[in-house]
Formats: structure tokens, sequence, C-alpha cells
């Protein structure tokens, strides 16, 4: 770290330490015992300008606080499979909003910190791979749903993702993205990449076989549609080992905190903040393009 950015997270670090306690709390249940490090992630997020990390960290308590993230692995669990093969018209929109959420503090909670202790070092960020098998026009009903995932996340969960990784790609997604990847920030257009085919072997250079998801393991006929909800295998299907392990994580959560049976509940809504007018720009520039495509090839954008 440099001098400048020492520097940065000390001023940053006694701004916090003006903050009111329930503040204070929750910080302590964002950063995990890493406040430094979480810092730094808020300062790399506003280009290291301490003023505007400090209000969006704030902000991001102030969201926590207000919809009571930190409980909401208590609650019982709500799993959203997919991205090509979503099924994002099938159910409210607060139940994907509550299932991300979910995941996001999961991962922060159980999977981060396990693999912090198994490699010896600290591990706060990922990488993803979204599997774009069976993405249609029908999905331009759902881009106000995935922009509303993508604000949470650019917000409150910043600089947790080191890379994106597309696969499976149809043409439809390759010709909304020659016109959306210049209007992304220079640092998100870094971040992501777009691979030939199922991206199988771009893979295996940064990860084993063994952890590789399923729709990238066969050349030519890796998509998801090759595997049925019911196999295990299938990271989409619940009964692979991620989604039972946080199913159960969240149901003895919720027994902790509510030692009666647990019963039906509803989602949980949750404020989802306003975009940036960059990111309105680009949901706007996807749905013009969708719509282009639509019109030239004589299709109805419909929801299945």
């Amino acid at each position: 770290m440099g001098v400048a950015n020492e520097e940065a997270i000390k001023q940053f670090q006694s701004l916090m330490e003006q903050v009111d306690e329930p503040l204070k709390n929750t910080f302590k249940n964002l950063h995990r015992g890493y406040p430094i490090e979480t810092l730094a992630r808020f300062l790399k997020a506003r280009d290291r300008s301490v003023a505007k990390a400090h209000k969006m960290l704030i902000d991001c308590l102030q969201w926590r606080i207000q919809n009571e993230i930190d409980h909401i692995l208590a609650g019982l669990p709500v799993i959203a499979i997919g991205v090509g093969l979503s099924t994002f018209d099938k159910a409210s929109v607060h139940y994907y909003v509550q299932s991300h959420i979910q995941m996001n503090e999961y991962r922060d909670c159980v999977i981060l910190p396990s693999a912090t202790k198994k490699h010896g070092r600290h591990i706060d960020t990922c990488l993803k791979v979204l599997d774009m098998t069976g993405l249609k026009l029908s999905a331009l009903n759902q881009i106000k749903l995935l922009s509303a995932i993508s604000t949470i996340d650019d917000l409150n969960y910043p600089e947790k993702t080191e890379t994106y990784y597309i696969v499976n790609v149809p043409y439809v997604f390759s010709a909304c993205w020659k016109v959306v990847k210049p209007l992304l920030q220079e640092r998100t257009r870094r971040k992501i990449q777009v691979l030939q085919g199922c991206g199988r072997d771009e893979l295996l250079k940064i990860m084993d076989y063994g952890s590789l998801p399923h729709f990238c393991r066969k050349e030519g006929s890796g998509s998801s549609r090759h595997y049925g909800n019911g196999n295990a295998n299938d990271c989409f299907s619940l009964d692979h080992a991620f989604h039972q392990q946080l199913y159960n994580y969240i149901k003895q959560q919720a027994l902790l905190m509510e030692p009666n049976p647990l019963t039906k509940q509803s989602s949980v809504h949750v404020d989802v903040p306003e975009p940036s007018l960059d990111d309105a720009k680009i949901a706007k520039t996807i749905e013009t393009e969708f719509h282009k495509f639509e019109n030239q090839n004589g299709l109805k954008v419909t929801s299945d």
C-alpha cells in the first residue's frame, strides 16, 4: 500500500470513528474483522476520494440498518436460479432481490472467511461466471430487475468481484455488448471478459477442472440445457451442494433467532437505491438495442 493510500485510509478511519454506535455496529458486521481492507474497497470504488468513499460507506451502513440486512440470513431462504435460463418473471421482484442479497451475505459471512482460513491469507473477492444460454428477447422484461440488483451491488458490495466471465453467448447478447461496452467505466470494462463458447479452455488457466461450473465443462455442448434440474452436478439445481448448504445455514440462523417452528413468510422488501445516471443510460441503451433487434428480425418481445 502506497503512502498516499495509507494517508487516505487514516483519514477514512478517523471519519468512521466519529459515526454513531448503530453505524459502528453494522460496520463491524460488514468488515468481519478486516476494517482496513473494507475501507480500501470503498476507496477503490470511488477513485480514492475519501469524501466520496465515506459518503458511500455511510449510505451503505444506513441501508443495512433500515433494511435489517444484518439479519437477512435469519429468514427463510429464497433461491433464484440462472441467467440466460432465468425465471425472473415467475415470482415477485422482492423475492429475487432478497435472494441476491442473501447470497451476497452468505458469500461474505461463510464462503470468503472459509477461503481465508483455508489459504492462510485474507480473501474478500470472488470470480463470477455468467451463463447466457437461453438468453432471448423476453429478457427485456427483466432489465429493471437486473438494474436494481446491479445497483445494490455497486453501492453496498463494492469491489467484491475481481472478474466477470461471460460464456455461451448468443447473438442477441453480442449485439448489445458492442453498444454497451463503450459506455462502461474503464475500471468496469477491465473486469468483464466475454469468452468463446463455453469458456472451458480460458477458465482452466485460472481454475482446476473440478471448479468449473457444469455449463463450462463440455466444449461445443456445455450449455446448461444439457443438465436436468435434478442433477446434483448442475450448479443451477436446488440439489447442488451450494444451494443445500445455503438453505440449511439460513434455517439454522432462523432457529437461533426465533426458536418457534418455521412458518411461511413473505419476501423481505428491501429499499433499492436509485441507479446512477450512467447506469440508467446503460439500461436504456440495452432496451433500445433489444427493440432494434426485435424490429430487424420481425420478432415481438413477450414474457415466457
